[in-house]
């Protein structure tokens, strides 16, 4: 809830408020606890506080709780109970709905969210291919190798295509990019295959979201708050992942400096946000800390929601200056260090035991320690979150459809376009080849026909000029025979019958 003076209002501690200072909002935050303990709500609250500064916010829904910020709230039982409990009536509080867009990579539960495959780049691709080094460095060629070409990368096949190419040409690229192994290209095609199964083909094409859809705000001046459909999206880790990944890069590198600014430009808020980090190589995880390091000066502020602050890398967790830590269970000896690594990150409080209160935690209570208008820590506050003023919980499918259709984005983004890219280049060139391919081995055909009919006409010719030969060489032996013989026959008949001398 926003208070007057531009401070975001997020939990009450026996009367006093628990406030989020605006100008210190982009220096990023946790929301950490077990499941079941008030995360959703919690990410509500902030989600609501930062549309109501007029902050857009996108936000991920692994678990459909948080379409209901698009109705409004009817508070019952326990909600109810406990804004009579923090008279909230009095301090502004009201049941409202909030700007909402809904997105959905599958394009079924919001406006389809795609990217080009040139805009995630080969080392968000190696990262969800999971591919080793040698394979990796495949990878930068074959994206290096499109831009030399003009071979536009959009879509899956496109990039497929250009491997393909690649691997069934590899002395074409071998001395302007190094060698290009066959097992490397069959590895990277077995991954795309993998992904086009996972749904990843409804990710990657045209038109990509265009980062100035993010920063709108309805009549009223209240951010829009983009919600991520995640529920199917978290079947497959590694696309959520590049997703998310894909974002924080194209504000990074899109996003001009601002320095320190009253309020931030933009929040985002990452629920689930260990699966960004599960089994990803040094050099990944180090780009990714530089990234939240310096998207501050760009006016972003980003939260991570998970479950435990042992599952993000320690110096990530550095960066994170706004703290919510609701109850984690220990009984296990893993589990009691968590609790105890999450009791080190807070600034101590005198006035309780910090670790044994995370464990003591009740259902919407939490330790909260937020940056004050200096940068520094607050000391830990133990606090009960506010109650959300839109609706705590799921829509109905013609709830989301009728926000869908009346969303301010509604059309641009539905029908898929399916440009002149790499595959059709490719197959056109391929299609100019392949009359020369097939004509050579005609020529070489013919050629071997020609080649076989010379020794068998040359034979030929040599049978009938030897039967020639012989035909004649049998003529002439019969013929010196004959005559021989006569003389001889002369001789003898001659000297038995006393023939003249």
């Amino acid at each position: 809830m926003l208070k007057q003076d531009q401070r975001l209002y997020i939990a009450s501690a026996q009367g006093r408020e628990i406030d989020l200072e605006a100008a210190m909002a982009n220096r990023h935050g946790l929301v950490a606890g077990a499941t079941g303990t008030g995360k959703t709500v919690t990410v509500q609250n902030l989600a609501e506080s930062f549309s109501a500064l007029g902050v857009p916010v996108f936000i991920t829904d692994v678990k459909g709780d948080l379409a209901g910020l698009s109705q409004p709230g009817q508070p019952g039982g326990g909600l109810a109970e406990r804004i009579r409990q923090l008279n909230l009536p009095e301090a502004g509080y009201r049941n409202q709905a909030y700007p909402v867009c809904f997105w959905d990579v599958f394009g079924q539960s919001g406006h389809p969210l795609r990217a080009t495959v040139s805009s995630l780049g080969p080392l968000l691709f190696s990262r969800l291919l999971d591919l080793n080094e040698v394979q990796s460095g495949v990878m930068h060629l074959i994206f290096r190798i499109a831009d030399d070409q003009g071979l536009w990368l959009l879509d899956l096949k496109d990039l497929r295509s250009l491997a393909a190419y690649a691997g069934d040409n590899p002395g074409q690229f071998k001395t302007a990019y190094g060698n290009i192994s066959a097992a490397s290209v069959g590895a990277i095609q077995r991954g795309l295959v993998r992904l086009e199964e996972e749904g990843a083909g409804n990710f990657f094409g045209e038109p990509s979201m265009r980062l100035e859809d993010l920063f709108l705000n309805d009549l009223g001046g209240r951010g829009l708050i983009h919600i991520l459909a995640a529920e199917g999206l978290m079947k497959s880790p590694r696309l959520y992942a590049a997703v998310l990944l894909w974002l924080l890069s194209e504000l990074f590198e899109n996003l001009p400096e601002v320095g320190d600014r009253p309020r931030p430009r933009l929040i985002l808020i990452f629920d689930e946000a260990h699966l960004l980090f599960n089994d990803a190589p040094a050099a990944f995880t180090a780009k990714m800390e530089q990234v939240v390091r310096l998207i501050r000066s760009k006016g972003v502020g980003l939260y991570f929601c998970t479950q435990s602050p042992a599952d993000l890398p320690d110096s990530l967790l550095a960066q994170l200056g706004n703290r919510v830590q609701h109850a984690l269970r220990a009984f296990t000896p893993k589990e009691q260090k968590a609790v105890r690594t999450a009791a080190q990150t807070f600034r101590p409080n005198p006035a309780f035991h910090t670790e044994e209160a995370i464990g003591a935690l009740g259902v919407g209570e939490a330790l909260l320690s937020f940056l004050d208008a200096r940068g520094v820590p607050d000391m830990v506050e133990r606090g009960l979150i506010l109650p959300p003023e839109s609706r705590v919980g799921a829509v109905s499918p013609e709830e989301r459809r009728a926000t869908i259709s009346a969303s301010r984005l509604a059309g641009r983004y539905d029908q898929a376009v399916d440009r002149d890219s790499a595959y059709e280049m490719l197959d056109r060139r391929l299609a100019q080849t392949r009359p020369e391919a097939e004509s050579a081995p005609a020529a070489k055909t013919a050629g071997r026909e020609t080649q076989k009919r010379a020794p068998r006409e040359a034979r030929e010719n040599h049978d009938l000029l030897g039967s020639m030969f012989k035909s004649a060489a049998n003529q002439v032996s019969r013929t010196i025979g004959r005559e021989v013989g006569r003389s001889i026959l002369r001789g003898i008949l001659g000297g038995l019958f006393g023939g003249r001398r």
